[in-house]
């Protein structure tokens, strides 16, 4: 393997361990998913803003572009909220293989646009998948916490499939553009309610999101697309595809959050599926 090579598929799959570990920081960050996903987009816009002032990158987009961008950046915001606020009030085990069932919705949403209906081997994505959620789910008292949890990662999955979808139309204006106006309309967004606490919390965890926003979010996104250059879209998805696996084992190791064989089964489903359709989708 070329040296350049080998240097990008370890950007892959460094970018997918910073994906994966950026769940923990809903255990972290003691502000809420509002302080969290605020600061997160806060400052991973301004080192994004900083990264294409340096490497001179155009910003600029028309009007219609950016009501596209601002509409993504508002289900950025709300994304990314659900999935932290599930993972503050469940574990990150949870929040991620909720989170995980994004697939199923990018088909139904995809087969209700080219108003077509499923093939069978998206059928079968579908109950595979609702399969390892019901394998997953702690108990079926809406009471139980863990419940509740699963039920906002699930709801981060599906707004996370729109948000992709949506991001199609906008790839031509190139990654960096797109995840900057995506950021700062996030950031801007929870500006009123998330620039507060920000203010209030203490050294430590300024420090903290920081990281997040900086490390986890824009270095992440950029080491991503930096990988690509070389490493096959197919090769790409089955490593994103570990991004679960990379989030439960630090949850694990850091926070003694261990899963039981039944959330283990069923998130063995759900990571199977998940690599399966991307797979195909690259193929």
């Amino acid at each position: 393997m070329p040296q350049s090579s080998q240097r990008h598929f370890l950007f892959l799959h460094f970018s997918v361990l910073l994906f994966g570990a950026s769940g923990l920081f809903g255990k972290l960050i003691v502000g809420g998913a509002t302080l969290t996903v605020f600061g997160r987009t806060s400052f991973a816009a301004v080192a994004l803003l900083l990264f294409a002032v340096l490497t001179r990158r155009s910003l600029r987009v028309d009007a219609r572009s950016a009501g596209g961008l601002a509409l993504c950046g508002v289900l950025l915001a709300v994304h990314w909220w659900t999935f932290f606020h599930a993972i503050a009030v469940s574990s990150v085990a949870i929040g991620l293989l909720g989170f995980a069932s994004f697939p199923l919705f990018v088909a139904g949403l995809e087969s209700w646009l080219d108003r077509r209906p499923l093939p069978p081997a998206e059928r079968w994505m579908v109950a595979l998948v609702t399969l390892g959620l019901v394998l997953v789910t702690p108990s079926f008292d809406w009471r139980d916490q863990a419940t509740q949890g699963l039920a906002w990662a699930i709801l981060s999955g599906a707004l996370f499939a729109l948000l992709a979808i949506a991001n199609r139309r906008l790839s031509q204006l190139g990654a960096v553009r797109v995840a900057l106006w995506q950021n700062g309309v996030a950031a801007l967004m929870l500006a009123p309610l998330g620039l507060p606490v920000l203010l209030a919390a203490p050294p430590d965890q300024w420090l903290i999101v920081a990281v997040l926003g900086v490390v986890f979010t824009a270095l992440a996104h950029c080491l991503f697309i930096a990988s690509l250059q070389t490493v096959p879209a197919r090769t790409a998805a089955v490593i994103a595809a570990l991004e679960p696996v990379y989030g439960i084992a630090l949850a694990w190791l850091l926070f003694s959050e261990v899963p039981g064989l039944r959330m283990l089964a069923g998130g063995a489903v759900i990571l199977a599926v998940t690599t399966w359709v991307t797979l195909r989708r690259a193929s």
